[in-house]
């Protein structure tokens, strides 16, 4: 059985790592290079880095420190924010990323998820998808959450699947900083319609949050961020609880 992965997002503005609810709100989290490390020391099973702004100030991914972040850690890096082209994917992975995630570029540019997946293999290729519950449909959103197009989660996902996309990382607008848990119907139901593997994000408040997105969201991993820059969750312990409720993680 494959091993579940733990998480650690940094959300970075303005060079460092912030944090919101909702995708609003947000506040400074700490340096992006010293969280980076901690995580890497600490077991975390990757570590993904999100320029949440780069798309909106229409510029491209921080790559210098992204370098300075991928030769302080020892696990896998995904790179996300501002990335459109195969050039913009050359550059980061030379700069030190593992994988890149693709959000806004995907939709605005319908082949792009094929264009890279043949470029660099669909191993490298995360698509990340902003969703809100609207009128009881998941409506896709871009640019940072900050623009509703007119494609749904579960289509969008079937589609970016078929078009070479190796991973999702879906992130429930509605439960995004609120600490309430992981969408982990919506969560179930994605992993019912889609054969790539899912990484659950926004909710994480407690321990527990992290059992039910493996057992009944059935996410391949779990995603989190303040819970981990402020200290309410340290991996290690995080780890042990999930192996005592029978999660296959690595230690």
């Amino acid at each position: 059985m494959l091993t579940k992965r733990i998480i650690p997002c940094l959300d970075i503005k303005n060079g460092r790592t912030v944090k919101g609810v909702n995708f609003l709100d947000l506040i400074d989290a700490g340096n992006p290079v010293e969280l980076a490390q901690k995580y890497s020391e600490q077991g975390a099973d990757e570590l993904a880095f999100l320029d949440i702004t780069a798309t909106l100030e229409n510029r491209k991914t921080l790559q210098a420190l992204v370098r300075e972040i991928a030769t302080t850690i020892n696990i896998p890096f995904t790179v996300g924010g501002g990335i459109a082209s195969i050039n913009d994917v050359e550059a980061l992975l030379k700069n030190g990323a593992d994988k890149i995630a693709i959000n806004s570029s995907a939709i605005t540019n319908r082949k792009l998820v094929g264009e890279l997946s043949r470029e660099f293999g669909n191993q490298c290729i995360v698509v990340a998808i902003d969703a809100k519950l609207e009128n009881k449909q998941w409506r896709v959103y871009r640019s940072g959450g900050k623009i509703p197009t007119e494609l749904f989660l579960l289509d969008w996902a079937k589609e970016v699947e078929q078009n070479g996309a190796g991973e999702l990382l879906f992130t429930s607008m509605n439960h995004d900083g609120t600490k309430n848990g992981f969408a982990n119907e919506m969560l179930a139901q994605l992993s019912e319609t889609v054969n790539i593997p899912i990484i659950a994000s926004g909710g994480a408040g407690k321990m527990e949050d992290f059992i039910d997105a493996f057992h009944f969201g059935k996410a391949d991993a779990a995603l989190a961020a303040s819970v981990f820059h402020f200290g309410t969750i340290q991996i290690p312990e995080l780890k042990k609880v999930l192996q005592n409720n029978n999660i296959p993680i690595r230690q």
